[in-house]
């Protein structure tokens, strides 16, 4: 037995935590491959209070594997205790027979006085639901799809700004203006309603100057060019008529270089009554120029990414927080929004966003907050800063497996379940996954244009626990390379639509929605042939399974079927043999024989 490998951390951590009031999760990692058995020791804790120290061996409870990655495997047990308290420890059997006791001093033998000694035992002290990670339940059962609202649709001529093109009249450039507002996107709600989605996330609507909208000028105003706060709140009223959440974007990492802020910085230097709003070097503020926006010499402030015209923001500064905070509090509470997204989190102080959290939800107990993290996010997924993040990091194994084909499925599936495993259950449940957005390429276009290899992506990801979204366009098959090229007009010819994607893209939201419990609940077993490129995943909660199977190999593959076929990138034949053919799938309800 590799002792080295084994690794738990006590609460709460995500190898410890409430999942209910009452229930605790409680998890294990091994060497993969290496354990034979894991049993939870499990102690009343009202008997140790009591001086009854004469049963340490009450109870044994076996845990089961939940994932593996490419070199652990992940164990786990949920449990409960009348008295709010937890004490336990693990019994462990190697493969090769090796017995050890797993405590919160270390592995010893599984005998006197180590196993009797009640101090040894990792302790969940007491359970407060205060510090339990708590998600909205609505979030499991919403598919969500983004806007880039300056170039979704034009609904209102009158408010364009000057050199305003005419609608997809060219491949857009990061500085052309198409004329796409709010009233667009009202104007075509029938259209978002009949898509089945149930969320729109909508890039930042605040002014700026920038088609963009991500170098905010005055938090307070809708950009003119976008609508007014009326037409915003419009928006958001129709919206929930059809019982569409709404998410706005929230730029506080960074502010425009126009805004009155730093403008007064640049004329007042360092009497400037903004001056400690920045993380500012030295006065004047300047910079030097060169052939690129980005590229720039003796930049004497921080900004996002080295660039200019975003300067970043002093959010440890009690007058910038609070500045913040009532820009988050008017929007709330004015619009009565469902949720927030948050620009460049990562690069923001946990204080702050523990700050925002707690007036958030205050405001709306049932508020969906996630931030941009291109990585691992355990730090700000504890339960009080956010709920979720943009799941990238989760996003990119399913795209270098389906789409670069760089990895095989077993290493996929371990980068997944690597993913999976810094997170509580609840937080995996309400993670917003994603395959394209504004900052990324297309969908269609690094899949070269393959609409199998879209499908099957697609598919893929909606079959996972989380909240899919869609980025406007991917549903009509429009392509595009990183900005500008993903930032394109929405195409409206409707004898430009790829038909079949848009119904495939329709069928496939039914679909999760219809089953989003046993997709967010489920347990999941994969079998994998990564010779013949060919996953298989079987998702299984209160008696039902969800089976799919992905052939992203060359050659046809044949599975005898007996269940309800849900959707299908191929052939509609069910309760016999199903052919899926190369960079095809299938997925059922309730087996394959």
């Amino acid at each position: 037995m590799n002792t080295a490998a084994l690794y738990h951390r006590p609460p709460s951590s995500e190898f410890a935590y409430l999942y209910t009031p009452r229930n605790v999760h409680i998890r294990l990692r091994t060497a993969k491959d290496d354990i034979r058995e894991v049993s939870l020791i499990q102690n009343d804790t009202n008997k140790f209070w009591n001086g009854w120290h004469d049963e340490i061996f009450a109870e044994k409870r076996p845990l089961r594997i939940i994932a593996s990655t490419d070199t652990h495997d992940y164990w786990m047990i949920e449990t409960s205790e009348e008295h709010n308290r937890v004490m336990y420890a693990f019994h462990i059997v190697g493969n090769d027979g090796m017995e050890v006791f797993y405590c919160d001093k270390g592995v010893y033998p599984v005998k006197e006085p180590f196993t009797s000694n009640f101090n040894y035992y990792f302790r969940f002290p007491y359970f407060h639901e205060i510090d339990m990670v708590k998600t909205p339940d609505w979030v499991k059962d919403t598919v969500w799809y983004q806007i880039f609202p300056e170039r979704y649709w034009n609904g209102d001529t009158g408010n364009d700004p000057t050199g305003t093109l005419a609608w997809n009249s060219r491949e857009p450039d990061r500085k052309d203006f198409f004329g796409g507002d709010l009233q667009g996107i009202i104007d075509k709600l029938d259209y978002i309603k009949g898509l089945g989605v149930n969320g729109i996330y909508l890039c930042p609507v605040f002014k700026s100057p920038t088609t963009h909208k991500y170098d905010t000028t005055d938090y307070f105003t809708i950009d003119p060019a976008f609508g007014t706060k009326e037409v915003m709140q419009k928006l958001v009223d129709e919206c929930h008529k059809h019982d569409i959440k709404v998410m706005l974007d929230a730029v506080f990492n960074h502010i425009g270089d126009t805004s009155e802020q730093w403008q007064d910085v640049v004329k007042n230097g360092a009497e400037s009554k903004f001056a400690s709003w920045f993380h500012i070097h030295r006065f004047p503020v300047s910079y030097t120029q060169t052939d690129r926006i980005d590229d720039v010499d003796n930049l004497t402030y921080e900004s996002f990414g080295f660039t200019p015209h975003m300067p970043k923001l002093n959010t440890a500064n009690p007058e910038v927080q609070e500045y913040l905070l009532s820009v988050a509090r008017y929007w709330t509470k004015a619009c009565g929004i469902d949720a927030w997204r948050l620009d460049v989190a990562n690069e923001v102080d946990h204080h702050f966003w523990k700050r925002f959290y707690k007036e958030m939800t205050e405001i709306n107990k049932d508020i969906y907050i996630i931030g941009e993290a291109w990585h691992s996010a355990q730090s700000w997924l504890q339960g009080d800063e956010f709920h979720a993040v943009m799941n990238y990091s989760f996003t990119d194994a399913i795209l270098e497996c389906f789409v670069r084909r760089n990895i095989v499925p077993t290493k996929m599936v371990a980068a997944m379940n690597q993913q999976l495993m810094l997170y509580t259950q609840q937080t995996n449940e309400v993670m917003f996954n994603l395959l394209d957005s504004h900052d990324t390429p297309r969908l269609l276009t690094i899949a070269n244009g393959n609409k199998s290899i879209v499908k099957s992506t697609l598919a893929f990801m909606f079959v996972q626990a989380g909240s899919p979204c869609l980025y406007y366009g991917t549903e009509i098959g429009m392509s595009g390379g990183s900005d500008p090229g993903c930032r394109a007009c929405m195409e409206w010819d409707e004898s430009k639509w790829d038909k079949d994607i848009h119904s495939f893209t329709v069928s496939l939201v039914a679909l999760r929605r219809k089953h989003s419990d046993i997709i967010t609940y489920a347990e999941t077993k994969w079998e994998i042939d990564d010779e013949r490129n060919i996953i298989k995943m079987t998702r299984t909660y209160r008696g039902h399974s969800l089976v799919a199977v992905f052939n992203n190999g060359t050659e046809v593959i044949e599975i005898i079927t007996c269940g309800i076929q849900l959707v299908s990138s191929g052939t509609h034949t069910i309760h016999e043999s199903t052919v899926i053919k190369a960079y095809g799938f299938y997925i059922g309800l309730d087996a394959i024989c």
